[in-house]
């Protein structure tokens, strides 16, 4: 694996502190967010200077129960190519469930959810992770997540369930040690264990980010400073083998350059801190067979029961049904309660438009809208569904330039083109409007 050196996640936020970061090797773009054919000048212009730039996939979910949807592979798959990339990178986790496997509704979490770590689970993991690898051009990395909630019955540690992935199917890691620490604050995980079961020459290389704590949870915000037990673990981490890259992630409430570029200097330091300690340590990472025994795939019947046991799951974080006998209720409503924040403040970006339409209200409606209505589709889906929503349900005294407002911004999108701009279609549409209101 080629060396990275310290790289930061590229927002379009921040794209111009990133471009005049002095000591920046790489950076890593969302794939969702890419267009191949329209990429932001500021990446073309990095990787014009020669920085590498990875395109970090978010809604594969290799995870599970289904097979990686083909399409998205061909996404991730252009991206690679596009931007000249070494590797790409996804999630251990499911991030939708239901559908013809389960004959149950299809839904979307809209989030990184945790796959249970049992035999099944693994072997499940394992044959998705080998189709995404032939259907790739460049070596595939997989990142361990962050979870609010464990599963009941589980079979494996963290670690050994890393292990066993690689070892099986010669993929790579890439470890998050914000996520170690999350699991460690949420489940009671030691991140130690964990890095001494890890096959730490499969490491690709490493996330770094912030959070915080509420109520003795954990949030993986990636829009805080990174605290100081990340950096413990990351020192950890170094002390027991060099790590190929590390890479901050923020994701918003960017604070100014000074301060970011702050938070990439205490990552480097802590590296350097680990390394020294590892200096006549004699200790010795294992190194992960080729995957070339990963075995049969998952039969299935195996794909079967993950799937309605993440569909229970999921059906109960969205649409409100009765929690999974095994796991913990209080956890389940934290977790539900920050699915919909995260609908709200995602659909809220994607469709600007309907926070300054709405105000004030748009928040609390979103979030009525999210109790009864889980996402079938994703956050675009989602905007056009809320605002067909609000339109239904809307009380009779509803101020009626906001309900004309929010029918206007459906029309214009719910369609497969906009509505042409031209004055004679838009005259016509608004005597139309007309006649239908006499």
């Amino acid at each position: 694996m080629a060396r990275l050196g310290t790289g930061i996640g590229w927002r379009p936020e921040i794209a111009d502190v990133v471009e005049g970061m002095p000591g920046i090797g790489w950076v890593e773009a969302v794939s969702e967010n890419l267009c191949p054919g329209h990429l932001p000048e500021s990446l073309l212009r990095l990787r014009e200077r020669g920085v590498t730039v990875v395109p970090h996939g978010v809604s594969l979910g290799l995870g599970g129960a289904d097979r990686p949807d083909a399409g998205r592979l061909a996404a991730l798959a252009e991206r690679a190519e596009v931007l000249g990339s070494p590797l790409v990178t996804e999630h251990i986790a499911f991030v939708r469930a239901g559908g013809a496997l389960t004959a149950s509704p299809p839904l979307e979490a809209g989030h990184l959810l945790p796959v249970p770590r049992t035999r099944d689970a693994l072997d499940v993991l394992c044959e998705n992770v080998r189709i995404a690898q032939d259907a790739l051009p460049v070596p595939l990395a997989v990142e361990n997540i962050a979870a609010l909630v464990s599963w009941p019955g589980e079979e494996l540690t963290e670690g050994q369930f890393l292990y066993e992935l690689a070892d099986r199917t010669g993929v790579r890691l890439l470890i998050d040690v914000a996520n170690l620490h999350t699991n460690h604050v949420n489940l009671g995980e030691d991140p130690a264990e964990a890095l001494a079961e890890l096959p730490l020459e499969a490491i690709a290389y490493v996330h770094v980010a912030g959070g915080f704590e509420r109520d003795g949870v954990w949030h993986d915000s990636h829009a805080h400073p990174v605290p100081r037990p990340v950096l413990d673990i990351l020192t950890d981490l170094a002390s027991r083998v060099a790590p190929p890259g590390v890479l901050l992630e923020r994701d918003e409430n960017f604070p100014d350059g000074d301060e970011l570029r702050g938070e990439v200097e205490a990552i480097r330091v802590a590296v350097e801190k680990g390394r020294a300690a590892a200096t006549g340590s004699g200790a010795a990472a294992r190194t992960p067979r080729t995957g070339t025994d990963a075995g049969p795939g998952a039969e299935d019947a195996v794909r079967q029961r993950l799937g309605l046991a993440q569909a229970a799951l999921l059906s109960a974080l969205v649409a409100g049904t009765p929690v999974p006998e095994g796991f913990d209720r209080v956890r389940l409503g934290v977790q539900a309660r920050a699915l919909a924040g995260k609908r709200a403040d995602v659909v809220g970006k994607v469709a600007p438009e309907l926070p300054v339409i709405l105000g004030a209200r748009y928040r609390p409606v979103f979030l009525a809208y999210a109790q009864g209505c889980p996402m079938t589709g994703g956050y675009r889906r989602d905007a056009l569904d809320f605002v067909a929503h609000v339109l239904r349900t809307a009380p009779g005294d509803e101020d009626p330039g906001v309900r004309r407002e929010l029918r206007e911004w459906w029309l214009e999108r719910s369609g497969p083109v906009p509505r042409s701009a031209r004055p004679g279609v838009r005259l016509a549409r608004a005597t139309r409007r007309v006649l239908l209101r006499r």
